[in-house]
This record gives C-alpha cells, sequence and structure tokens, in this order.
C-alpha cells in the first residue's frame, strides 16, 4: 500500500467540511463496504465529502499525493470499483439530499443518494424517476451507465430522464453539465460511466407513477421453463405503455403468506406483469397468462410502488459475494430459450438467477447517439446472469456457471459488448465493443478534454484519446 504521511492527511482534514478515515479508525472497515464482499479492497484513506469543495479538495490532494482515486455512491457495483487499494476513496454517502420541485416535476439529487431515498421523496408528490429494480441500488452510479427497470418500458432509461449535472472535474473544477451548458459532458455522462469526473448533484424529471400500481405475479416449477419462456416472449413485447414486466428464473419462491406452505422455497421462474393505469386495464393484459399456462401460484394485487421497487431486494441483500455477466439479445429464439433452461439448474447457490427484461417503448423512441448510453435502442432483450453465494466456494462454482450460460448465449448475440453497469470484470475490448467504434471514439475525445491523465480509470474505462503519431 502506498504510504502517505500522517501531516499530508492532517492537511486534507483541514480542508475538508467532511471527515478523512484511515486504518487506524475505528469505522475504517465500515466505511469502505460495499454491496459485493467478494471484493475487499483497502484504501489509504477515505475522504467522506459534504459538498463538491470537499469533492474538489479531495481530488486536488489525490492528484498531489499521486494516488490513484476511486468514487463510491450506492457502492452497490458487483465490480466494487467504488472502493480502492492503496488510494484515495472518495465517498458521497454523505451527499444524499434529495429536493423535489413537485410543480416543476424535478428532482436535484445527491451523489450518494439510493433508489430507495429518491422513490422516498418523489413518491409524496405521486412522481418517480425510472430507476433499477433493487431499492438500495446507488442512483449515481446506475444512472451513470444506464438504468433499467420497471418503468424502462413507459419511460425509458434512468439517464433518459436527466436534466443536467453538477460535476467536479479532474482538474478540481466544478462545472454545471445540460444541453445548454458543457453540452459535450452532458451527452458522454449519459451513458459514460463515471469517466469525466464526480457528479455531485443530478437533476431529473419526472414522470406521474403511483403512488399505487397493479402487480401480477406468476410463477412456475423448473419443469415448465420452456412454456413459461415461449409465453413470456408472446406476452411481454406486445405490453401497452402504462406496464413493465421481468422475468426472474431461477429464484426460489419466498415463505410469504400468498405462497402456498408447499411451494416455500421451490425454485422455479417467475413472471412479474406491473401496471400503471387501471386494475381493469391490468386484469385485461394479465388474463392471457392464466389461460395459456395456469401457475402453480399468483399474486395479483395493488402495491404501492415503494413496495414494488423493493419486490427484489431479498434477492441481493448486502455482503454476500457476486459474479455478474449480461448480455443483449434480439430475440428469445427457441434455441436461446434452450440454452436457458438446460443450464439454469447447474447453478450451486439458490440466490443466483438469470433476470430478463425487454427493452423497447420509450427505450427504442431515444435515438442510438443522442446519449452515450452503450447500446443500441432497437427493441430487443437484456438478460442478466448472476452469481451470488454465501461463501467464497460457492461463488468460485457459479462464477463459473455465470460464464458458461454467458458463453452459451454469445452465438445468438449480435453485439459482442454489453451493458457496462453489469459488467464485473474490467475488459477493455468489451467496453470498446458495447459503445461502437464511432461511440467510443467520440467519448475519447471528451474524456481527453476533461480527464487527460485518466485520473478516473476505475469503472468502464474509456481511455483518453490520443492522436497518432505524425509519419
Amino acid at each position: 500500500m502506498i504510504q502517505v504521511s500522517s501531516h499530508r492527511l492532517e492537511e486534507l482534514r483541514t480542508v475538508l467540511a467532511g471527515k478523512v478515515i484511515t486504518p487506524e479508525d475505528a469505522d475504517y472497515d465500515t466505511a469502505r463496504i460495499q454491496w459485493n464482499n467478494d471484493i475487499d479492497r483497502r484504501p489509504v484513506a477515505i475522504a467522506r465529502c459534504l459538498s463538491p469543495a470537499d469533492v474538489a479538495a479531495a481530488i486536488t490532494f489525490a492528484r498531489e499525493q499521486n494516488l490513484e482515486v476511486s468514487v463510491r455512491g450506492g457502492g452497490h457495483a458487483f465490480s466494487g470499483a467504488g472502493v480502492c487499494d492503496g488510494g484515495l476513496m472518495i465517498d458521497l454517502s454523505a451527499m444524499r439530499r434529495v429536493v423535489i420541485s413537485a410543480d416543476a416535476r424535478l428532482a436535484r439529487v445527491g451523489g450518494g443518494a439510493t433508489v430507495a431515498e429518491l422513490d422516498a421523496a418523489t413518491q409524496v408528490h405521486g412522481l418517480a424517476v425510472p430507476t433499477g429494480v433493487i431499492s438500495h441500488t446507488g442512483v449515481g452510479g446506475m444512472t451513470l451507465g444506464g438504468g433499467i427497470g420497471w418503468l424502462t418500458h413507459k419511460a425509458g432509461l434512468t439517464l433518459d430522464s436527466l436534466v443536467s449535472v453538477d460535476v467536479v472535474l479532474a482538474d478540481g473544477r466544478c462545472v454545471h453539465a445540460s444541453p445548454q451548458e458543457h453540452a459535450d459532458l452532458f451527452w458522454a455522462i449519459r451513458g459514460g460511466g463515471g469517466n469525466f469526473g464526480v457528479v455531485t448533484t443530478f437533476e431529473f424529471k419526472l414522470h406521474p407513477i403511483g403512488p399505487e400500481v397493479q402487480l401480477g405475479l406468476f410463477f412456475w416449477g423448473m419443469e415448465s421453463g420452456e412454456q413459461v419462456l415461449r409465453l413470456a416472449r408472446d406476452i411481454v413485447p406486445n405490453l401497452p405503455p402504462d406496464a413493465g414486466a421481468q422475468i426472474a428464473i431461477g429464484l426460489n419462491a419466498p415463505p410469504a403468506p400468498f405462497v402456498p406452505p408447499q411451494y416455500h422455497f421451490t425454485p422455479g421462474y417467475l413472471l412479474l406483469v406491473v401496471g400503471f393505469s387501471s386494475a381493469a386495464e391490468h386484469a385485461r393484459i394479465i388474463a392471457p397468462i392464466r389461460d395459456a399456462l395456469p401457475p402453480l401460484f399468483e399474486l395479483v394485487s395493488p402495491i404501492p410502488y415503494l413496495a414494488l421497487q423493493r419486490t427484489l431486494d431479498e434477492t441481493a441483500p448486502w455482503g454476500l459475494l457476486g459474479y455478474q455477466e449480461a448480455i443483449y439479445l434480439d430475440e428469445l429464439t427457441d434455441d436461446v430459450i434452450s440454452e436457458i433452461v438446460n443450464r439454469i439448474p447447474a447453478k450451486r447457490s439458490p440466490l443466483s438467477y438469470c433476470l430478463i427484461f425487454r427493452l423497447d417503448g420509450a427505450y427504442s423512441e431515444v435515438g442510438d447517439d443522442e446519449t452515450a448510453f452503450g447500446g443500441r435502442r432497437a427493441p430487443r432483450y437484456i438478460i442478466n446472469i448472476a452469481g451470488i453465494g454465501a461463501t467464497p466456494e460457492i461463488l468460485r462454482a457459479d462464477r463459473s456457471w455465470v460464464r458458461s450460460v454467458w458463453d452459451a448465449l454469445r452465438p445468438f448475440a449480435k453485439d459482442s459488448g454489453g451493458y457496462i453497469n453489469s459488467m464485473t470484470d474490467d475488459d477493455g475490448d468489451r467496453v470498446r465493443a458495447s459503445y461502437g467504434l464511432g461511440k467510443y471514439q467520440r467519448l475519447a475525445r471528451i474524456k481527453a478534454k476533461y480527464d487527460p491523465d485518466n485520473m478516473f480509470h476505475l469503472n468502464a474505462n474509456i481511455k483518453p484519446y490520443e492522436p497518432p503519431l505524425p509519419g
């Protein structure tokens, strides 16, 4: 580990309104904790910032001391990129204020806020930002890479609702980026990940959602896998705009009151269809599901939007060990379905799973080049394959399982890249492939302008553009 003198650290403490935490402090291990317990990194120091000025001071300190920099928002990434080894961790967890302008339908969100905190503030007014499906996810990292969830069909990615950002750059400047100011940076922020600076405030437009929505949850046993996926292939692409869906594969039925006791902890296939309009319209949407393939059990009920956002939290608890891959597929062909169904039983952990989202509707109304998002906007599917275990031994087994499923599906994919928010490993070739040559080169030039030394590289890294040597 790089050593920094106590004198230098004391200098940082004097200029930071927040707290500087070092390995000698009792709260050091708590401060460096992250969701994926498979990642164990030890920064030289943690700068728990309270303001953009604190972030700027931390960046300046790191540059002067030649320290690697990581930026931790919610700490939820499978990659654990928010925590560095032997460098300075910029911790935004104290910057989580959410301010709502209900009349203007705008929200200003601190860089350390979680989805749960954003939802709690917006739902007071019957409004929402399209986010992910795990409520303890950090808003920051999710937004910078995309943001896929229940509202993607109705309102697009999280980054599609972004209006402006406040960013601290690698040289310590604090700038406001929007379509009118630093427009190139604003374009790059929306999909380019944490490559361009530390976003301290996000401003989102809000959508009328809730406070109550309609849930349709249907569960089948493992033996029905092919029929379920074929049914979902027919139902999900034809949902109306005021609906959303996802398919969860391999999860165990919970010991909940709505689950018959004989099915508690039974692994299976879960189709969830959510309606954002009337109960009658939702009933019309889900009726073909029962008619085509009666489930082992179901839950059809009004539910608070806040509860919907927590529905899958227990599938991703803090403190376990995880590894994830994701792949885009244009279609769920019979061959794709057979590969998935045949490989699911090989997983070892009951917490490991596949999630399938349909990307269409509002998602596809945005042009490929309107944002820096690393994926085509044509209608398609994204399949997240996650290995989650309680011990290193189980994770080793399910890491191999994740890779085997991903490898089996690759021949069916048109793109060799992936969703950067779901990348566990740092793979430069896949990052470039995710954006495509033209978009990656545009991002690399913007990177060279705002972070020419690649200070912010602990991410799905975009290297600064270097012009070719003459001759």
